[in-house]
């Protein structure tokens, strides 16, 4: 059976070169032949998988998957686009992609396809936010051709900038690559008797009792009982629930999750206790041995101010010192920092990846909708 065979067909189709024509094809894929692209292709995130526009209807998401097909009915392009609806508009966003070919034929194709689905929804404006790094050599070709598309460079709603682990090599390399400080909070942990056990759906309630207890010490919004549960469910193997306990009590929990060549970490919680028993450190440890167990090649953390991002991508010049040095004092003062001393302490290294991308059909809503429509 062909790859889409139960895919419907819309009539839109283009004809490549002269010199090697190809017939491709705009298809809705089936779920099955979506997240099979999605895993082989070199751009393929977690957040473009079926399982998280599953997961996005709870909070009100419809999905809309918009694919590129070959002659032979293989997808070489796409885009999983989430479409979120108010007073008879819409929001539209790709979080994490599209997918592109890497071809302009094919990739505009794509795009006039988004484009057209997005109106069709009546989009206020239509997000992509690619999985790209700044670094990699696609970029700024990409970055431009966009423009070309009348896109425009807008606030991403996921993380600008991270820091990636590598899991590449044993998990002693990986131990002592984590800084003194952790090594030692690790171990301190341990001796202090906080054990760690991978818990299963019935813990989904100690997991939430952990985010509310964080949510008020830190004053950050949390996601629905629900909605843990529906991650967790949805994702299974590929999501772990990490408990650390205490003299019987819950102390800290993390819900992790890969996608077979990152892992992600997504959500996670603490009491004072565990805070104070360095229970978190022990449990990302735990995480990144989980995905690194699972095969994948490297750990997303998922999140750190957007400054030290900046500072990170100067090139390492005399001349960019004082700005590196501004960034970096200004990274101080963002809510994150500490967040970002945790992180950093596995190791690893800051990454930055490309803006958001906006086309915008309603101008005069679009301010008002870019701040309410996408939360």
């Amino acid at each position: 059976m062909a790859p889409n065979s139960g895919a419907r067909r819309w009539v839109s189709e283009y004809r490549g070169s002269m010199q090697q024509p190809t017939t491709y094809t705009i298809i809705m894929p089936d779920t099955a032949a979506w997240d099979a692209l999605v895993q082989r292709h070199p751009q393929g995130h977690l957040l473009q998988q079926a399982a998280w526009a599953d997961l996005k209807a709870v909070a009100g998401w419809q999905v809309q998957r918009v694919a590129v097909a070959d002659a032979g009915g293989a997808l070489v392009a796409g885009a999983q686009l989430l479409v979120r609806g108010r007073y008879g508009l819409s929001a539209a966003y790709v979080p994490r992609g599209p997918l592109f070919a890497g071809d302009t034929t094919i990739d505009s194709l794509l795009i006039t396809a988004l484009r057209r689905v997005a109106r069709r929804r009546r989009a206020v404006f239509l997000r992509l936010e690619p999985n790209l790094l700044e670094t990699e050599a696609n970029a700024d070709p990409l970055h431009a051709w966009l423009h070309t598309q009348g896109f425009r460079v807008a606030d991403p709603i996921q993380p600008r900038s991270s820091i990636h682990v590598d899991l590449s090599s044993d998990s002693e390399a990986l131990f002592a690559g984590c800084s003194k400080g952790h090594r030692a909070d690790i171990r301190r942990a341990e001796r202090q008797g906080v054990a760690v056990r991978v818990g299963t759906a019935t813990d989904i309630a100690a997991f939430y009792a952990i985010m509310e207890t964080t949510s008020q010490r830190a004053a950050f919004g949390i996601h629905s009982a629900d909605y843990y549960r529906r991650a967790w469910e949805l994702f299974q193997p590929r999501s772990c629930l990490l408990l650390a306990e205490l003299d019987g009590a819950t102390v800290a929990a993390h819900l992790v999750f890969h996608d077979g060549r990152l892992g992600y970490y997504l959500y996670s919680g603490a009491t004072q206790a565990g805070l104070k028993a360095g229970a978190n450190h022990l449990l990302e440890w735990h995480a990144l041995q989980w995905a690194q167990a699972d095969g994948c090649s490297g750990y997303d953390m998922w999140g750190i101010p957007d400054a030290l991002g900046r500072a990170a991508m100067l090139p390492d010049t005399p001349n960019t010192t004082v700005a590196r040095e501004a960034m970096e004092a200004m990274a101080q003062k963002d809510p994150l920092i500490g967040v970002y001393r945790f992180k950093k302490g596995f190791g690893g290294q800051v990454v930055r990846y490309l803006p958001a991308y906006d086309y915008v059909y309603l101008p005069p809503l679009y301010t008002l909708w870019r701040r309410r429509a996408m939360g």
